[in-house]
């Protein structure tokens, strides 16, 4: 049990209508500790990307929660957000921290890879993610990731790591031993039978009941 400090890291789903989806995510982020929100939209127009920024990340300031966007550094820098999140097949950490500059965040897909992560860490990247750990219906996982990389992560290397794929209350306890700094979720809490509020809220008791 490495780590007491694991937070939440909480992914929107892919399509979203931001007028809709705004109470949503007020209720989520009120429902307990988040540390970064994610927007994740895949398959939509750039002003679309645009229009969900201006209406969800004063959300997340408001709360003191860092708003990331996921694959678009050159509209992370132009809206201004908190960082980006880049996937290995969405660009590379240099050409991302160049458009964000030195005070965004940058974090990185490193699946499996104990050599991309550490490779992106000395280079600069502010997080590294490893997934996916469980099946999920989120996106197609084409790389399936071990609660070993975490532990080895976390017993040598200081910058944070992020877990993720098919993390849910019941499964998420080795993640959080292993020493996730993070552990990112999409349907675990939109997807809450009780909704958002009580998905946030039962992420957090499963990391808290993991020590």
């Amino acid at each position: 049990m490495l780590n007491p400090g694991c937070r939440l890291y909480l992914i929107t789903p892919p399509r979203l209508d931001p007028a809709a989806f705004s109470p949503l995510m007020s209720e989520a982020l009120d429902g307990g500790d988040v540390g970064c929100f994610q927007l994740r939209l895949k398959g939509v127009e750039d002003d679309a990307i645009r229009q969900a920024v201006e209406a969800l990340m004063p959300l997340a300031h408001a709360r003191e929660v860092a708003f990331i966007l996921n694959d678009r550094p050159d509209l992370a820098a132009e809206m201004d957000c908190d960082g980006v999140h880049i996937g290995r097949e969405d660009g590379d950490y240099r050409s991302a921290r160049a458009m964000v500059g030195a005070d965004q965040i940058v974090g990185v897909t490193c699946h499996n890879s104990l050599h991309l992560a550490m490779s992106d860490a000395e280079t600069g990247a502010d997080y590294v993610a490893f997934g996916a750990f469980f099946p999920t219906g989120t996106k197609d996982a084409q790389h399936k990731a071990e609660i070993e990389t975490l532990e080895a992560w976390a017993e040598s290397v200081e910058v944070p790591c992020v877990a993720i794929g098919g993390i849910t209350p019941a499964n998420c306890a080795p993640l959080v031993q292993a020493g996730a700094d993070f552990l990112a979720v999409v349907s675990a809490v939109w997807d809450a039978e009780d909704g958002p509020a009580a998905g946030v809220k039962a992420m957090n008791e499963a990391i808290r009941d993991a020590f």
